[in-house]
């Protein structure tokens, strides 16, 4: 069997790859831009890298890019693959997700796959840990970490844990087929967050509660507009209300999840001047 995982030089990816060749299984890293000659150029956004990429792939992990989601189904389809894993998101659950910009890429995906003649499974997880790193820059200037909504809470999941439940759907045919909520394993508050990064980096980080325009001013350089909106309406929206967590992590791998406390560990260089 032959795995195509797509987004290569991803942080889920890279590690879903290490697991999936530690099991044996035949991989093809595919990227849009790809650093070493064993990953196969597979560009989302570009129908014309499909063909090649896809050629004999029996399975596919596939990041939730909508642009040219169809044509990426139909050369699946003519090439053979079986199963497609999407990383989806949570976020698709939302009360009109479908005017939600965030939720919409992913939302759009998942309806291509539903009608596709081809078996996918749905992976649906909340907030990343690694989404803590947009947080590194002030904290190691120095600077207080502006946050709209301190009492927000979201449920961080380690990307390694993300790979593993990836893995073992690919892994196991049986397991495929269906969707998948998937959370860390606590709720926890921005403020809440950043006293983990504290304890981790052995230092005081400030935090100060900012306006929606504040902050959307001050991550106008890498955010638009409207997905600006979209992430201060969700932080809006758990603020105060803890996040529902889900045991489908657990079931999938097995073991008890890595905790946020244990991301910030493994990280804490990156937020050390």
């Amino acid at each position: 069997m032959t795995i195509l995982v797509t987004g290569a030089r991803g942080a889920v990816a890279t590690e879903l790859i290490s697991l999936l060749r530690r099991r044996d299984l035949l991989v093809r890293p595919a990227s849009s831009s790809p650093g070493e000659p064993a990953t196969v150029r597979c560009d989302l956004t570009d129908p014309s890298t499909f063909p090649a990429a896809l050629e004999g792939v029996d399975s596919v992990f596939l990041y939730a890019e909508p642009s040219h989601i169809d044509a990426f189904v139909n050369e699946a389809v003519t090439a053979g693959v079986e199963h497609i894993v999407l990383l989806s998101s949570s976020a698709v659950l939302a009360p009109e997700a479908e005017a939600n910009p965030l939720a919409k890429t992913h939302a759009d995906v998942e309806h291509a796959l539903a009608y596709a003649p081809v078996r996918s499974t749905l992976l649906r997880p909340g907030a990343f840990a690694g989404n803590a790193l947009a947080w590194s820059w002030p904290v190691k200037s120095g600077a207080p970490v502006s946050l709209p909504y301190p009492g927000s809470y979201s449920d961080p999941i380690h990307e390694a844990d993300l790979a593993e439940t990836a893995a073992a759907v690919l892994a196991d045919p049986a397991l495929g087929g269906r969707a998948y909520t998937l959370t860390g394993p606590e709720s926890l508050t921005c403020a809440e967050q950043i006293d983990i990064l504290g304890r981790a980096t052995g230092r005081h980080i400030a935090f100060r509660t900012v306006t929606r325009e504040e902050w959307k001013a001050e991550t106008a350089g890498y955010l638009s507009g409207p997905i600006a909106d979209a992430l201060l309406d969700w932080q809006r929206s758990n603020d105060g209300v803890p996040t529902e967590i889900t045991a489908d992590v657990e079931r999938l791998i097995g073991r008890p999840r890595r905790t946020f406390a244990t991301w910030a560990q493994e990280h804490a260089a990156a937020f050390t001047p």
